[in-house]
């Protein structure tokens, strides 16, 4: 059965509970090389693993979106800004918030974007 048969899958790049809960809810898979739609970042995991694991599922065909946490998000700011402004990117990227860290609206790269499109005025 291919990936398109079977849909997309998502990504989940977060904290231990984070992960957790959207595994529990049943969104974990391990594709056919072995590799997982999920990664645990620990206080000991560095910027450039997370970046890589990012730029992995970014460009894996079977991921159509990527739910990250903003905290974590911000660690690897230039990479997930830099892929969010390709007008041709083929996965979704969310940042969502943490138990451990408020969600800020001003730092969200989806958001901001959305900003630049839309007039308040049109709201209303």
């Amino acid at each position: 059965m291919t990936t398109e048969a079977k849909g997309k899958l998502l990504g989940v790049i977060g904290d231990h509970d984070t992960v957790v809960g959207f595994m529990l809810g049943g969104i974990g898979e391990i594709n056919h090389a072995r590799k997982p739609n999920y990664f645990i970042v620990e206080k000991s995991t560095v910027d450039q693993e997370i970046e890589a694991t990012f730029n992995a599922f970014c460009a894996r065909d079977d991921i159509a979106i990527i739910l990250i946490n903003q905290h974590i998000a911000e660690r690897i700011r230039r990479a997930v800004d830099q892929y969010t402004q390709l007008r041709h990117s083929s996965v979704a990227v969310l940042e969502i918030p943490s138990k451990e860290a408020p969600y800020d609206p001003s730092k969200d790269s989806i958001l901001n974007r959305a900003r630049g499109l839309y007039n308040p005025e049109d709201f209303r």
